[in-house]
């Protein structure tokens, strides 16, 4: 595949579970190197759209090519995968050391026995990710943002060409999402390429320097500061959004209503 090609590619994609389209007529592309994010309420499609890139899904229409090839039940590439932290079975025993390791599956010749540099890789992933004093523990008993970093070192683990990332900051607090997006964009930096779904969008807006808004089609793409615009956003989430400029930062948020929690209430008493 040639450099310039792009490492993803869908055109005219089309999905839907029974007779409910869930996307529709979805054309993008993500080139090597690229660190991008797709934006959108819930429901719009934005998990469903990263299994079809991992060939967990199949289009009604259209075309899904990872590395220039057709994605037929799994990609013939390299890709890593990172899931939502609340579709993992937690009482599941095992290890730190354990779910690292479970990245090499696919290449390990004697499973359950790794190869000494499949250990190697595994200590030099959790020292790179700050997490290596972790190694024994059983993952329950991590933080959100540990146990992020531990599933992120298990995608890494077979170096993929591809990181694909649902959610990775949901369920952790603002300073390890924070953290979370910084480590993201050093990986960027040494060449990964990099394509999480999320709907924290002024995390986003801050590290991620491109962007899909997403709501059953493509309503927009581009860098945050030409897709973060009232326009799009209301037409992405269909609600009424408000964009405020501070210290060179882009910050979004629904607009509020006109009325407080105390109306409630007044509503509700008897006259």
């Amino acid at each position: 595949m040639s450099r310039h090609a792009p490492l993803v590619h869908l055109e005219n994609v089309w999905f839907g579970y029974g007779k409910r389209p869930v996307l529709r007529a979805i054309s993008l592309e993500l080139r090597p190197g690229q660190f991008a994010a797709l934006v959108g309420p819930s429901g719009a499609g934005k998990t469903t759209l990263l299994r079809l890139l991992l060939g967990l899904l199949r289009p009604t229409r259209g075309r899904v090519l990872v590395g220039g090839q057709p994605v037929e039940g799994r990609p013939t590439m390299p890709v890593g995968y990172v899931p939502q932290l609340n579709a993992i079975d937690w009482t599941f025993p095992v290890t730190v050391e354990q779910v690292v390791l479970m990245g090499r599956l696919r290449h390990a010749p004697y499973w359950p026995w790794y190869r000494r540099q499949d250990h190697e890789r595994m200590v030099e992933l959790l020292e790179q990710l700050g997490i290596a004093h972790l190694r024994g523990r059983h993952i329950r008993e991590l933080s959100g943002g540990q146990q992020q970093r531990v599933f992120l070192a298990r995608a890494l683990m077979a170096d993929p060409e591809l990181l694909i990332l649902d959610e990775p900051t949901s369920g952790v607090d603002m300073h390890t999402a924070e953290q979370v997006l910084h480590l993201l964009a050093e990986l960027n930096r040494q060449g990964k390429t990099i394509l999480i779904s999320t709907h924290d969008l002024n995390t986003a807006a801050a590290h991620v320097p491109w962007m899909f808004c997403l709501n059953g089609e493509l309503v927009a793409q581009g860098p945050p500061e030409q897709v973060l615009v009232e326009e799009i956003l209301n037409r992405t989430y269909r609600a009424d959004m408000v964009v405020v400029h501070h210290n060179g930062l882009r910050l979004v948020y629904q607009k509020p209503h006109g009325h407080s929690y105390h109306d409630l209430l007044a509503d509700k008493v008897p006259p």
